[in-house]
């Protein structure tokens, strides 16, 4: 069978024909610089409202409520704007959040200028600009796939990942002067012109068109229960999260605390600050480059216990030093572990996902990593005030291993899978029917040997578990006691639309499951798809023509 092209990719197959870097691709350049400049705006404003908050309220909790405020939302909002990410052109979503958040920046310009801000007020215009991040992220994350081929992705990726981390190198730094200079309002306003290239090049950018777009799209709810379903039964992705929440539960501790760290045990201002998350950002500069050769040598586990280790060493170090130098090489050591941990995750991720729900397992992963930095940040921050802030950093530290420990239980698994959709073509039916008629149940009965029984028991216990993740209900297993080689293999859909749905969801990798159990039929005609339309029977006229007008409606079809 040959994969269906769900997008028209004739720059990427022709990026294809000879190995080279995702930047030969114009629009993946132009998207890398520009939301590099937006990632630059978001730091350089998160200096400036961190260190306002020290000179708001000294408290080290509210001060460590700042990251937790710009990444809350990243746990709150991810699922829904992945899921509007699936459903919706991502350009769309991406636009709309690049004004949104130039919007905020713009009014929290006004509130600095005017004086009128307070610790709860510039608590919520961060967590605003966080809510545009998180729409921002799974559409901005998920369009990689559609830019750049496959083959290229773990670089792709790595490199998007580095946006963040440039900016995080530099960003401070400029961010710390900028504060230095003319105060938290110089940063606010910096942040606010960063929106403005990366909207530019969205709105001269045309994506290709989706295919499968005469499909009605899945409400919101629907398309968030696919997207949890589906990861919930892919084990690959599975096992990434609670690695990817731990981590991200254990770093937070270090990125919270550090404007205390600088203003408290390395008496110094908002320019050892700058320094500091330089330093940070330094160490994941350097590791984004080397990130796609460590996954190719050693695999993703391991990459993923080197970075623990890093962040760990890094993390005690902090702890002890009195000394702005050797706080910065310690810092080093945590961005990258940082940048190694998330890139890795988010490389696994994206691989293990088809692109028809890959935005709505990001934005899971999203809220996984983020959603337990945003606890991690507030939870250490409160253990600072009462323990110190030398012992949360040590017991950040022992989370850090533990987090290495983890992975003997849940280690990441590598595994490369066609996850291109497989071709399927809607089947003709006997009885007129419409895209939201239904319940649909469909069964398949198949011929199989008695010494093929446990074969195909374990066969179909795959089966169900693709059927049910991609969208079926009430799959059963039924032997037939009327024919002795005879077993009935039944599911359910909502809709016809559904049923359409869930086929074309099911991707070449899942078909050599298929083709398992196709070997194991023994019938003289292969398996007998039967497709039958529920209808209701009560309340219904008694006579004939009103009989015959309720009987079950049923299309059958060989495969």
């Amino acid at each position: 069978m040959s994969a269906v092209r769900s997008r028209d990719r004739t720059e990427i197959d022709r990026a294809q024909q000879a190995p080279q870097s995702p930047f030969a691709i114009r629009i993946f350049a132009a998207m890398w610089l520009t939301t590099l400049v937006s990632s630059f705006g978001t730091n350089i404003q998160g200096v400036g409202a961190a260190w306002l908050m020290t000179e708001l309220s000294g408290s080290a909790s509210m001060v460590a409520l700042v990251q937790t405020s710009l990444v809350l939302p990243l746990m709150l909002l991810a699922l829904p704007a992945g899921a509007l990410a699936d459903g919706f052109e991502r350009r769309s979503i991406m636009l709309f959040a690049q004004v949104f958040m130039l919007t905020v920046s713009a009014a929290l310009v006004v509130f600095a200028w005017q004086g009128w801000l307070t610790p709860e007020l510039l608590l919520a215009f961060t967590f605003a600009i966080g809510a545009g991040l998180a729409i921002n992220g799974p559409a901005s994350q998920a369009v990689i796939g559609e830019i750049v081929p496959r083959a290229n992705l773990p670089a792709a990726v790595a490199y998007s990942s580095m946006t963040f981390n440039i900016a995080r190198s530099l960003g401070p730094a400029l961010g710390g002067a900028i504060v230095g200079a003319v105060g938290s309002i110089g940063a606010f306003v910096a942040n606010s012109f960063t929106y403005l290239p990366l909207t530019a090049v969205l709105l001269r950018w045309t994506p290709p068109k989706d295919e499968d777009s005469r499909l009605p799209r899945e409400r919101l709810t629907t398309a968030m229960a696919a997207g949890l379903r589906y990861t919930s039964m892919s084990p690959d992705i599975l096992r990434v999260m609670p690695r990817a929440a731990l981590f991200g539960f254990s770093v937070a501790a270090v990125s919270a605390l550090l404007p205390i760290i600088a203003r408290e045990q390395l008496q110094g201002g908002p320019l050892a600050f700058g320094l500091l998350l330089g330093a940070y950002g330094a160490g994941s500069v350097a590791t984004g480059f080397v990130v796609r050769p460590l996954l190719a040598r050693w695999g993703s586990e391991t990459v993923v216990v080197l970075a623990s280790l890093s962040a760990a060493v890094g993390t005690v170090a902090i702890a002890f030093s009195p000394y702005l130098p050797v706080s910065m090489l310690a810092l080093v050591f945590v961005g990258v572990g940082w940048v190694l941990a998330l890139s890795t995750c988010n490389t696994v991720i994206q691989l293990a996902a088809p692109r028809w729900v890959v935005a709505r397992t990001l934005s899971i992963y999203q809220m996984a990593a983020f959603g337990a930095m945003a606890i991690g940040a507030a939870a250490f921050g409160v253990f600072a005030d009462g323990a110190g802030i030398v012992t949360a950093l040590l017991v950040s530290a022992g989370l850090h291993v533990a987090s290495i420990l983890l992975g003997r239980l849940l280690p990441i698994i590598d595994e490369e899978r066609d996850l291109d959709p497989y071709q399927w073509s809607e089947p003709d039916t006997l009885v007129p029917i419409e895209g939201r008629s239904g319940p649909v149940v469909i069964t398949i009965a198949y011929e199989i040997d008695e010494a093929d029984v446990p074969r195909f028991l374990a066969l179909m216990g795959e089966r169900r578990r693709v059927r049910r993740r991609d969208g079926a209900h009430g799959w059963t297993l039924m032997r037939d006691l009327g024919a002795r080689h005879r077993w009935v293999e039944r599911y359910d859909v909502a809709t016809w639309h559904d049923y359409v749905r869930h086929n074309k969801r099911h991707t070449l990798a899942d078909t050599e499951n298929w083709d398992a159990i196709l070997a194991l039929h023994r019938g003289e005609e292969p398996p007998v798809i039967t497709r039958l339309l529920e209808r209701r029977t009560a309340n219904i006229p008694v006579g004939p023509e009103a009989g015959a007008r309720e009987l079950t409606d049923i299309a059958q079809t060989r495969y």
